[in-house]
């Protein structure tokens, strides 16, 4: 059975801009996104918004829905009250666009600062082995579908635009943990994390881990392991001395 549903759309660029209602039919089992395409095309066929695949795994429509980031593809209406008023927002972090959609560079930019996998040479046959356990590890950080809500919440960026220039944020700390944990993988970048990412910049809230929609454990599973791991190279001096803890393929002792 439809119903009447009332939305409050942020309108405006990068001068400004302002709250606009609307208010839309909309049906069972229709998400935000559905609202604001019947939006589009009833009231406000100027309305910019960012989408693609509408099934949670494209990461393009993500929104501050009242005041929660979350994808818009993904948030059904029937999680609100029917009367209740539903305030879409673009994600604050991020330099607005138009309407409800942001520049979203900053994060490639980032994501240009971590080097590539680096394998080892292959077996005699040609091939790489791995055991299974070992990639079970990192196989949870590749679900990132690259929303960028994770980035979105960090307060270290969210409210310190200066910071932007010397943290990447949580989504690629757990890039960088991806890469490290890989069995296969050589290259050492806890300098990297250190000097270029800023992991010692992140205070663990685990306001990233909270707004996952793919329920990554960033900060536990990820995030933390990649500090303890800096650290040990870094102020363990017993551990510096002696050469010891764990180093990858052809890593020399610190």
């Amino acid at each position: 059975m439809g119903y009447d549903l009332t939305l409050k759309l942020w309108r405006g660029d990068a001068t400004g801009g302002d709250f606009v209602e609307y208010v839309v039919p909309v049906e069972e089992g229709e998400v935000v996104l559905d609202a604001i395409h019947t939006v589009q095309r009833m009231h406000a066929g100027d309305l910019s918004v960012r989408w693609n695949c509408k099934a949670g795994k494209c990461g393009s429509c993500s929104a501050e829905i009242d005041g929660r980031p979350r994808l818009m593809c993904m948030t059904r209406l029937s999680s609100f009250e029917r009367e209740a008023t539903i305030t879409v927002n673009p994600l604050r972090t991020f330099p607005v666009i138009r309407d409800l959609v942001t520049d979203v560079a900053y994060n490639y930019e980032k994501a240009k600062q971590v080097p590539a996998f680096a394998p080892g040479p292959r077996e005699k046959d040609g091939t790489r082995r791995m055991a299974q356990v070992d990639v079970e590890r990192s196989q949870e950080f590749r679900k990132c579908i690259e929303c960028f809500l994770c980035q979105n919440v960090c307060h270290v960026i969210r409210d310190h635009e200066e910071n932007k220039k010397s943290f990447s944020g949580p989504r690629f700390l757990i890039r960088l943990a991806e890469l490290d944990m890989h069995p296969l993988d050589t290259l050492d970048r806890r300098d990297i994390a250190t000097e270029t990412a800023g992991i010692g910049m992140c205070n663990i809230t685990k306001c990233c881990t909270e707004v996952c929609p793919e329920n990554i454990h960033l900060t536990d599973n990820a995030i933390i392991p990649l500090k303890e791991r800096v650290v040990d190279r870094r102020y363990d001096p017993i551990g510096k001395l002696l050469g010891i803890g764990r180093r990858k393929q052809g890593e020399s002792p610190s």
